[in-house]
């Protein structure tokens, strides 16, 4: 095992660089991630018109998000359990780690696509689905669940790799998967005209492609750690640590999307423009929160080895270090978005009252991106030391019942765009704040082994 740690930078070496040399190439993973979603959407909305862009993203990409999402919380805690024994030097405990991680993944596959296909079209229509897109978003829907099992066992295969410390291998993955969908999305909706159903199967196979890289590179890992699908096991102790951690976060993923739901549904009530300009804005905000969430699962990783180790004082360093360059990184991403905003939608539609209202929620959303810092931060430090339970209630009360209670009560009052999205700084910086005292108690880094 020592030697399978071997100059990772991770553990030994300035700490900046560390987290930069695991940070970039999750980065640009997500932004290849995100890059073939938004290929969906520009030729979805290019050949096809408004309603097939808002049937493909908006309101429908948030439904899928609320069930994937449960998973990704899920998977953060196989992920944060594998770290903590590969930092320890617990090899043998690591490969069960693995083995057990995998098989969470196949039964969770099994337990979302069944749910997705049964509940898609009361999802949809439980959201106010304008008529005009709702058989649009349907048949997306349905595909996309149909192949969900290829995400969800790819997941948690990239958690595997990033808990080890290996951000490179998911990004050859996703660069793979990223080309392929580009490809099958202009000749199946592009030249085949296949509509939204082109656009769906090409995910699904540009996914499924990632899925089987994941699996020949997982037998490729060093030592006692390489994994086939014979060796899959579910330990119970193994289990119950991950389901500990990863439930919480599986919980709140649901429940931060539900409240997200609401806004959608609201936004829906303005009408198909409103919808099809929320769901541009959907596909540009993802830009953003794929450099922002890089650095989350840097600093849950880092902190995760770091932690199992005993280099507690090296957690801290990482914790300043990533709010320092993700402040910097995060100002800059706010101008480009400002001076490029229109140019940006015009990438999704000519429609001009589209365009008007998606920059109208851009001015409001791109500038207060500053305050979601120290949430993402110091909420992944916090689960990287196995602390799942105090991250989950405070984004529960700070964004989950305060956007609640925003477009219950205050959203009403002023009847517009600009009073249901101002919901989401405002929840970010009450959020932050209860992290930042939370962080500055010391209760979080109170070391405690893990169950073995």
């Amino acid at each position: 095992m020592n030697e399978i740690r071997k100059g990772n930078t991770i553990l030994e070496g300035p700490v900046w660089k560390g987290i930069l040399y695991f940070f970039f190439p999750i980065l640009f993973g997500t932004f290849f991630q995100q890059l073939y979603n938004t290929v969906d959407a520009v030729i979805v909305g290019q050949f096809l018109g408004k309603e097939a862009l808002a049937a493909v993203g908006g309101g429908t990409s948030t439904i899928i998000n609320l069930l994937i999402g449960f998973f990704t919380g899920l998977a953060s805690g196989a992920s944060v359990v594998i770290s903590h024994r590969y930092g320890s030097g617990d090899e043998k405990q690591c490969s069960r780690a693995i083995r057990t991680a995998m098989a969470l993944s196949y039964i969770a596959s099994v337990i979302i696509t069944v749910v997705g296909l049964l509940t898609a079209e009361a999802s949809l229509k439980i959201i106010s689905t304008p008529a005009d897109i709702l058989p649009l978003a349907l048949s997306y829907m349905r595909i996309y669940y149909l192949g969900s099992a290829s995400l969800i066992i790819y997941n948690m295969g990239t958690g595997v790799f990033r808990a080890l410390g290996d951000s490179r291998h998911p990004l050859y993955f996703l660069i793979a998967g990223c080309v392929t969908n580009i490809v099958l999305d202009i000749v199946l909706v592009g030249i085949l005209r296949m509509g939204v159903e082109g656009a769906a199967l090409a995910t699904v196979i540009s996914q499924t492609e990632a899925m089987v890289l994941t699996f020949i590179f997982l037998k490729k890992l060093q030592g006692g750690l390489s994994y086939t699908i014979r060796d899959t096991i579910l330990d119970r102790k193994e289990t119950r640590e991950m389901l500990r951690i990863g439930l919480p976060s599986g919980i709140q993923s649901m429940l931060y999307t539900l409240s997200n739901l609401l806004i959608q549904s609201s936004m829906n009530g303005f009408g198909t423009d409103t919808a099809a300009a929320w769901a541009a804005w959907g596909k540009l905000d993802c830009m953003y929160w794929m450099m922002i969430n890089a650095f989350g699962i840097s600093i849950t990783t880092f902190t995760g080895q770091n932690y199992g180790a005993g280099r507690l004082d090296r957690v801290r360093k990482g914790v300043k270090t990533t709010i320092l360059i993700a402040g910097v990184a995060t100002v800059i991403m706010s101008f480009i978005y400002t001076v490029f905003a229109r140019y940006a939608y015009m990438l999704f539609t000519r429609d001009e009252n589209v365009i008007e209202i998606g920059l109208r929620v851009l001015h409001l959303i791109a500038p207060s991106f500053i305050t979601y810092i120290a949430t993402e931060i110091l909420s992944g430090t916090i689960r990287g030391a196995g602390k799942a339970v105090p991250p989950t209630v405070i984004c529960l009360l700070g964004i989950c019942l305060l956007r609640v209670l925003w477009i219950a009560f205050a959203a009403p009052i002023f009847s517009s765009v600009e009073g249901v999205i101002v919901c989401y700084p405002i929840t970010w910086v009450v959020t932050s704040t209860l992290f930042i005292i939370y962080y500055r108690s010391g209760k979080w880094l109170e070391k405690k082994s893990l169950h073995v």
